[in-house]
């Protein structure tokens, strides 16, 4: 396994180590799940905003939407554990 080097200044270095003992780790663990944390939420945001981008440019393709009102009330009706019947796309207003 590769080895990467960080330079830590003294003071982070000591919370680090704090830290870590306040979690059950070592140092060293803390750090690779703290990258390891990161990277995934980054990795979540790319996902994120692709599929966004996807849905702008889908909207900006047909001028399809749904209606704000009506989407919340149906997410909300799906959060009460109804089923309700999804709410139409209609042309954007310009």
């Amino acid at each position: 396994m590769p080895t990467t080097t960080i330079r830590l200044d003294d003071p982070l270095k000591a919370r680090l180590a704090a830290a870590a003992e306040r979690a059950g780790k070592t140092s060293h663990a803390f750090i690779l799940d703290a990258i390891a944390r990161t990277v995934e939420q980054a990795e979540h945001d790319e996902d994120f905003h692709r599929v966004a981008e996807e849905r702008w440019l889908k909207i900006l393709a047909t001028h399809k939407t749904v209606d704000w009102g009506a989407a919340k009330d149906w997410l909300e009706a799906r959060s009460r554990g109804e089923r309700p019947r999804k709410p139409a796309a209609r042309k954007l207003r310009r």
